[in-house]
């Protein structure tokens, strides 16, 4: 994920590492879920001729599925570690390929942000709610859209109000943990995360169904999202309503929107520049 440099290092959960243990489990089927994934949200089949900028490129998973759809793309990461994986799963499947460049770099950055040009896609997944400065992350994030017509796709936490803090702390208290706590706040956690799942599926006569069938959520892996969940430090939510404002004042209009409704998940937004 990218991260900035409002909050210390040493609160930040290692996005990086966990990306890491993921592409241990990465296989065909989860990239042809990612590809599809990402087609929906761009209600496209494919990005032929297309540039797309991953900001925050965590795992690389979905940078490569945007190449692999034809896209022209260049991804970035605060964590060097995260940069790490997507530079492997580049030497896997497109070696010494041009048309995918990679680098570390801070979403908070502007002048960085601005360094990089335009592009017809701007894709960040899950990631400016984790800088540590989400506003300034958003604000950054609109600079390489290119006018107009240009896209920018966003997933931000949903604001829950108290429940949100409360995970907050849950989340603050994990990375402040030795490694003895932190698994046993994890185990917690992820009882409470799937433990109703698990037992409704028990009783419908298909354990661990639903945990099986994760692998169609993106082609994510469901222990590592419980782990990034947990550990993920800094953390900033917002409402559907907050967002849309917030793009509309600066020339966008929203194309596509999928809320996470009373969860405590990703509203996912499209939105299209207009003409200045």
């Amino acid at each position: 994920m990218t991260h900035g440099n409002n909050t210390t290092d040493d609160l930040r959960f290692a996005f990086g590492k966990n990306w890491q243990s993921f592409l241990g489990r990465l296989n065909d089927t989860r990239i042809q879920e990612a590809e599809r994934s990402l087609s929906d949200m761009l209600e496209t089949d494919r990005l032929d001729g297309r540039s797309l900028l991953d900001i925050g490129s965590g795992s690389g998973l979905f940078s490569l599925a945007a190449r692999r759809l034809g896209a022209s793309v260049r991804s970035f990461d605060y964590d060097a570690d995260a940069v790490a994986c997507a530079r492997e799963l580049k030497r896997r499947y497109f070696s010494e390929d041009s048309r995918w460049l990679i680098e570390q770099g801070s979403v908070l950055d502007e002048d960085y942000v601005r360094s990089l040009g335009q592009f017809d896609i701007v894709y960040s997944w899950g990631v400016l709610h984790h800088t540590g400065n989400m506003w300034k992350a958003l604000e950054n994030a609109a600079i390489p859209v290119q006018c107009p017509g240009g896209l920018l796709c966003i997933a931000i936490y949903n604001d829950q109000g108290s429940r949100s803090e409360r995970w907050k702390a849950v989340k603050r208290l994990y990375c402040r943990m030795p490694r003895p706590g932190k698994a046993l706040l994890l185990a917690l956690c992820a009882v409470r995360l799937w433990g109703p799942t698990i037992v409704k599926d028990t009783l419908r006569l298909h354990p661990l169904r639903t945990w099986s069938n994760y692998i169609r959520r993106r082609g994510m892996s469901p222990w590592h999202d419980v782990v990034d969940w947990v550990g993920g430090y800094p953390f900033e939510v917002a409402t559907p309503e907050a967002i849309f404002r917030f793009y509309r004042d600066r020339g966008f209009r929203l194309r596509n929107l999928a809320t996470a409704g009373g969860s405590i998940g990703n509203n996912r937004f499209v939105f299209e520049r207009e003409p200045t």
